[in-house]
């Protein structure tokens, strides 16, 4: 059963950001793709270059000659050692998408206190504003 780990708080990661962590020994890029999370390894399966520190671009389309664009912006990882390119998300080679792809780690969001709830409760008392004094409730 895999095991869970905490790598980042979700804000901390803006839009078409990434944070590099490690988990267990593992170098894992976590990226932020409009909003939604990614988490792959460090990596390059060509020949092992630290790929999640490569340049995050978009794909070039052309209907013919001198018609280019930009599609899918922010959500293509080029290898910064020999420029193999892989979709964020669904791990992919662009070059090859029959038989090579990045290895994908599963990423979710879950608010704090789901995380870390303890047996113990500390005692609280109500405080409640009356004109320029706190006033504590025993």
């Amino acid at each position: 059963m895999p095991q869970r780990h905490v790598v980042a708080a979700a804000g901390e990661i803006a839009a078409g950001g990434r944070k590099l962590v490690n988990v267990a020994g593992r170098e894992i890029g976590i990226f932020n793709v409009a909003g939604d999370y990614y988490a792959l390894a460090n990596r390059c399966p060509h020949e092992g270059g630290s790929l999640c520190e490569g340049f995050v671009t978009g794909i070039a389309r052309s209907d013919g000659p001198n018609d280019y664009r930009m599609e899918r912006k922010g959500e293509f990882l080029r290898c910064p050692w020999h420029g193999w390119e892989f979709d964020i998300r669904t791990g992919q080679s662009w070059c090859d998408p029959q038989s090579v792809r990045i290895r994908q780690f599963a990423v979710k969001v879950e608010h704090g206190e789901d995380l870390v709830k303890g047996p113990y409760v500390a005692e609280t008392f109500e405080v409640k504003l009356d004109g320029d004094y706190l006033v504590i409730e025993v």
